[in-house]
């Protein structure tokens, strides 16, 4: 092997070693510039506030596992599991609100975080999750 050759292994070497630190480092940046100018409550939705317009205007996006979409859902829902929401972005329209949910809120809330940190300002979450919209929605068809 010549020194050209080392020098240039050396190279792309150091190269690969560190793009994984500067994707890592443009994540961290844009998760930091979306927390910092997010209002209190920017993301999030009460079941109390799904009257009957949000209701018949909102996408709604069943977060959990396709098990549990299959033994019951909000009328009209579908189903994109929380790991799959930025695979599936093209599913998620920016032009009306759309109301991420799960169970409770907590896995749905991640899916959120990540499509809004991804430029979807349009996503929310539902707080309290299916459960809650049972117990509290202000709107059930």
């Amino acid at each position: 092997m010549t020194l050209k050759h080392l020098l240039l292994a050396t190279t792309v070497a150091l190269g690969m070693h560190t793009l994984p630190a500067f994707a890592q480092d443009a994540a961290i940046d844009a998760m930091q510039e979306y927390m910092m100018f997010s209002e209190y409550e920017a993301g999030i939705i009460l079941p109390q506030q799904l009257d009957q317009t949000v209701f018949e205007t909102a996408l709604f996006v069943d977060t959990r596992d396709a098990g549990q979409f299959e033994a019951g859902t909000i009328p009209g829902a579908v189903n994109i599991e929380w790991r799959e929401v930025l695979d599936r972005i093209d599913e998620i329209p920016e032009d009306r609100m759309t109301i991420l949910f799960c169970n409770t809120g907590s896995l749905s809330a991640q899916a959120a975080f990540a499509l809004r940190v991804a430029g979807r300002s349009n996503v929310v979450v539902m707080q309290t999750g299916f459960t809650g919209w049972q117990q509290d929605a202000a709107y059930r068809p």
